[in-house]
């Protein structure tokens, strides 16, 4: 009878793994890096304020005691995401996992944004996933191994008024993420998402008193209140790890019960 955990397996061991994490210096890509670190991970934050990161990255190699980096980029460009993944890879060996964290939102009626406006949320949500995906792809292929987890939303299941711009681009988000991750099973890389209720991070900080977010937003979730950043590192750590090695295209929702109602 074969034994359903192996003795001396550890599964969310990541000791030694190299993790990049766009949009990693703040909300919840820090908060995810800080989970990966706290079980072992090597972790390079990558965003455009290359001062902002380097602080973050120090604070991850204080509390954890291990390496951190920060890199200046912008994952619309996708040579210069390129450049990250290339030098993570040849500075530390191997890229191991990417989160896919960097994101932005534009809220309004669509008779009042603007064009600019809703491309602006896609370069950056939808062609930001897959430049960084693209970028590392060719190392994860090389090892024979990884995981891609892309940070999808609650608004890429269900609707909201007012947010076509972030709705469409968390849909999209999940879309490739589904196709990526049949296309890349075959290398032994495993590709999910994270689908994020709300928390109450900087990018919702505005609107987390108004009547909205009181009703529509954290009302409708079971929990009746915002997550916490740190309830974000159980997900990332279980799809970053061995423990998610069977998980393939799939929406991990960690919303408080939103889409459940």
């Amino acid at each position: 009878m074969s034994k359903t955990v192996l003795p001396g397996v550890k599964q969310f061991d990541m000791t030694d793994r190299n993790a990049i994490i766009t949009g990693g210096s703040k909300g919840l890509g820090y908060a995810m890096a800080a989970g990966l670190a706290s079980v072992g991970a090597n972790v390079f934050l990558v965003n455009r304020n290359l001062e902002e990161g380097e602080v973050a990255a120090a604070q991850l190699e204080k509390d954890f005691g291990v390496k951190a980096k920060a890199f200046s980029a912008d994952v619309t460009n996708l040579s210069q995401i390129e450049s990250v993944a290339k030098a993570v890879a040849e500075e530390f060996g191997s890229i191991d996992v990417l989160i896919n964290s960097a994101g932005i939102n534009i809220r309004g009626a669509i008779d009042e944004l603007s064009p600019d406006e809703f491309q602006q949320v896609m370069k950056v949500n939808v062609d930001g996933t897959w430049n960084a995906s693209r970028a590392v792809t060719p190392y994860m292929k090389k090892k024979g191994s990884g995981s891609i987890i892309n940070m999808a939303s609650t608004l890429g299941l269900v609707g909201l008024a007012n947010r076509t711009p972030y709705a469409t681009s968390k849909g999209a988000v999940v879309q490739m993420t589904r196709a990526l991750g049949l296309e890349l099973a075959p290398f032994n890389i495993n590709v999910n998402a994270i689908c994020p209720g709300p928390f109450l991070t900087e990018m919702n900080i505005p609107i987390a008193g108004t009547p909205e977010a009181k009703n529509f937003i954290v009302g409708a979730t079971a929990l009746a209140r915002w997550g916490e950043l740190r309830e974000i590192q159980g997900a990332a750590i279980f799809l970053a790890s061995d423990a998610g090695s069977y998980m393939v295209g799939s929406m991990l929702t960690v919303d408080g019960g939103w889409t459940a109602k």
